[in-house]
């Protein structure tokens, strides 16, 4: 994912506690879109947390929709393709996967017109920094990010763009990407997410963190979720 721009210096996250049942935010909004197994699913994916992962895809049955297989997809932009890989292995071993239909098989190249609107809409004003610092690292790096992460993976149907983001931000909160949390917590509320709903998906992540960890990801969700400061 794209590095926030410099002048939010949040401190890296100390290391996580993985393992234990998964956690619940402490009250759900009736009216709260964030559907709690997808979180789980990126989180368990992740972090490598594969018998977890399997016992919430048997757990699931049979309600193995697009929306399910397009949260996996897009684990690869937090925890690579060799988890990525995995992960999919675990869930076809556990009868977890679903059939994919015809049109879930979007064979195209990265998009890099369609990258860039998403991420102007996430980054907003800060947009044109956030790209000449990527420029800054490498010339392909800023490309791969715009066309691949936000063209072609970020922007895909089957999962609408503010619940890819509050996914993104569970697993930036639980692998300490703080600085990357701020923005795609701000980001989330930007395309469509609640504060609240921001806040309940930061609460499905406590069972992985040390507590200064989340104590510090719930000052960053309480800082970039609020209007003020979008």
């Amino acid at each position: 994912m794209a590095r926030m721009n410099p002048e939010h210096d949040a401190s890296r996250a100390a290391g996580g506690r993985p393992g234990g049942p998964p956690s619940q935010p402490a009250a759900v909004d009736a009216t709260s879109r964030v559907d709690a197994e997808l979180v789980e699913l990126t989180l368990s994916a992740v972090l490598g947390e594969f018998e977890r992962l399997a016992e919430l895809g048997r757990a699931r049955a049979p309600r193995y929709d697009r929306r399910w297989r397009e949260a996996l997809l897009q684990v690869h932009l937090f925890g690579g393709f060799p988890r990525l890989v995995e992960a999919a292995s675990v869930l076809a071993r556990a009868g977890a996967l679903g059939e994919a239909a015809p049109e879930e098989a979007a064979l195209e190249a990265d998009n890099h017109e369609r990258g860039a609107e998403l991420f102007a809409r996430i980054y907003g004003g800060a947009t044109e920094r956030v790209r000449s610092s990527l420029e800054g690292f490498h010339p392909d790096l800023a490309a791969w990010v715009q066309g691949h992460v936000y063209g072609r993976v970020l922007s895909r149907p089957g999962l609408p763009a503010f619940e890819r983001e509050l996914l993104a931000v569970a697993a930036l909160c639980a692998t300490g990407q703080e600085r990357q949390l701020a923005s795609h917590v701000r980001g989330a509320v930007r395309l469509g997410a609640t504060p609240a709903e921001v806040a309940e998906v930061l609460e499905l992540t406590t069972s992985r963190l040390a507590p200064e960890a989340l104590e510090r990801c719930r000052l960053i969700v309480q800082r970039f979720s609020t209007p003020g400061d979008l």
